[in-house]
C-alpha cells in the first residue's frame, strides 16, 4: 500500500508544479486552491508512504515522479522542447524511479 501511496503523491506532486504555471504567481484564485490542495495531498500521501518505505528511496521516488510528470507535462502542454537529449535525460530519471522501487 506504502507504493501506491507514493505514486499518488508523485502524481500530486506533478500536479502542483504544472498548476504553479497557471496560478501566475498565485495570482488567479482557482488555480492557486488547486495548487495548494495539491501541494497538501502530496505531503499528506507522501507522509504515509514514509511510515513503511525508507526515507531515501520513497523521497528519491516521489521527486522522481514529480520531475518527469512536470517535464513530460511542460512538453505537452507549453510546448517546451522535446530534444533527443532532454528525453533520454527524463528516461534516465524514469530508469531510475524503477531501479529503486525494484530494489525496495
Amino acid at each position: 500500500m506504502a507504493w501506491l501511496f507514493l505514486l499518488v503523491a508523485g502524481l500530486c506532486e506533478t500536479a502542483w508544479a504544472i498548476g504553479l504555471k497557471y496560478t501566475e504567481g498565485f495570482s488567479r484564485l482557482l488555480p492557486t486552491i488547486g495548487t495548494v490542495a495539491a501541494m497538501v495531498a502530496s505531503f499528506g500521501f507522501l507522509g504515509l508512504a514514509f511510515k513503511s518505505l525508507p526515507v531515501g528511496t520513497a523521497y528519491a521516488v516521489w521527486t522522481g515522479i514529480g520531475t518527469v510528470g512536470a517535464a513530460a507535462l511542460g512538453i505537452y502542454l507549453f510546448n517546451e522542447p522535446a530534444t533527443l537529449l532532454r528525453l533520454a535525460c527524463i528516461g534516465l530519471i524514469l530508469s531510475g524511479v524503477v531501479g529503486l522501487k525494484i530494489t525496495s
